[in-house]
């Protein structure tokens, strides 16, 4: 029996490896388009690879996973986190778990997760093939499979494992084959801010903010980094993940509403505000920072209420109170475009769930197609939920095709 699997990233060799452990008669090939395999392994997590997360702070898997949830809600009953944690170790790879939930390779780097991978292929027998990339696919008792638009190689089952693609049209071979296809959009990606003086605070890091798309009810909270574009950091990513869509549908322009305090009940705010005007009514404003935000931060606060520096708390008067509470709670921002990069890491969308069968990632419409990782329309915050998914959905189609073919 022979599977060719498309993509040579995180869950196509994730794929191959657990399939020859769980049926090593099966031939086993990982076709990859460019010159090197786990590509995006190497740049995940700046280089040191996030594999996965300790789920401690995730109540509920949507909020992980705006997309997929229900699929991954079944499948981490066969292999979730703990399992991954146990597979990397067994493997030879320490991990560490960090204070935001974050599990790395002991060793912070990425190349031992590729080293890994590459050996253990090498020595379950996995032929790697490099430069191949699929033109066609034909379906029928086997499959046929077209490399570089002139080499056909025929297979009895097919894994496409190819990641996220940033277009439909390079999905248009599978929904010729007949699987729903969501229109693929980035998600996980910065906030472009060109005009606004908030740019000037480049490098200020709030550490406990909370933002809002205006007019909707999405909402993220955590750190957000001020850059000289306009906002990045881990609040602002879960925001773009979360609002993948209904953001490209607003063509990249819309409002935020910025909470620097994570706080929104103006009452709170109102009372901790005026504590310090009891306690400290003839400092200046500017050297009083409340909630101990940045004192860059808080310039710029006070520039946009039209306070000056110089005037006391005592004589802030109630309008100026409630600008203060206004800004720090609800500060409007309007984003112009997201953050510019080559490539977007993650995309929302591909192939529909709709068109999978969730025990065994295999094709509804297909017999022996299967998927793998992001080219399905899963996708998640940042953290190593993405990865996760990756190992996860790799995992169950191994155990699915060599149950299937172990029966033969």
């Amino acid at each position: 029996m022979t599977i060719a699997i498309i993509g040579g990233g995180a869950a196509g060799f994730f794929l191959a490896i657990n399939l020859k452990r769980l049926a090593p008669n099966i031939d086993v090939t990982i076709f990859e388009k460019s010159a090197k395999v786990l590509t995006k392994v190497s740049i995940s997590g700046g280089g040191r690879c996030n594999l996965t997360n300790s789920f401690a702070e995730i109540k509920t898997l949507n909020r992980a996973y705006p997309r997929g949830d229900k699929l991954l809600k079944r499948a981490f009953r066969l292999f979730d986190h703990r399992d991954t944690y146990k597979w990397f170790e067994d493997a030879g790879v320490p991990l560490v778990t960090q204070d935001d939930q974050c599990v790395f390779p002991y060793s912070q780097d990425s190349n031992q997760i590729i080293v890994t991978f590459i050996k253990l292929a090498r020595e379950l027998g996995i032929s790697v093939k490099t430069l191949h990339r699929l033109t066609s696919i034909t379906s029928g008792e086997r499959y046929t499979l077209t490399f570089n638009a002139d080499t056909r190689c025929t297979f009895d089952a097919v894994a496409i494992t190819t990641g996220g693609s940033p277009k439909a049209e390079g999905l248009s071979y599978l929904e010729a084959l007949g699987h729903k296809i969501i229109l693929p959009v980035p998600s996980l990606f910065t906030f472009n801010i060109p005009s606004d003086s908030i740019r000037e605070l480049m490098g200020v890091v709030a550490e406990n903010a909370m933002v809002s798309l205006e007019g909707t009810n999405l909402k993220a909270s955590g750190s957000l980094l001020i850059t000289h574009w306009g906002m990045s950091g881990p609040v602002i990513l879960k925001l773009s993940s979360y609002g993948a869509r209904l953001i490209s549908e607003k063509q990249y322009r819309f409002n935020i509403l910025v909470s620097w305090i994570n706080e929104v009940n103006c009452d709170k705010i109102a009372e901790y505000i005026n504590s310090i005007v009891r306690e400290n009514p003839q400092k200046k404003v500017v050297n009083v920072c409340p909630y101990n935000i940045s004192s860059r931060l808080w310039l710029h606060i006070l520039k946009k209420a039209e306070i000056p520096t110089d005037r006391k708390w005592v004589d802030l008067g109630k309008r100026g109170i409630n600008k203060i509470i206004n800004l720090l709670s609800n500060d409007q921002y309007t984003v112009h475009d997201k953050g510019s990069f080559k490539d977007e890491f993650v995309t929302c969308g591909g192939v529909s769930l709709e068109s999978i069968e969730f025990n065994t990632m295999e094709s509804k419409s297909c017999p022996n197609l299967y998927f793998a990782g992001e080219i399905l329309d899963i996708d998640a915050i940042t953290g190593g939920f993405n990865l996760q998914a990756a190992w996860t959905t790799a995992y169950v189609a191994a155990v699915a095709i060599s149950q299937r073919f172990n029966a033969i």
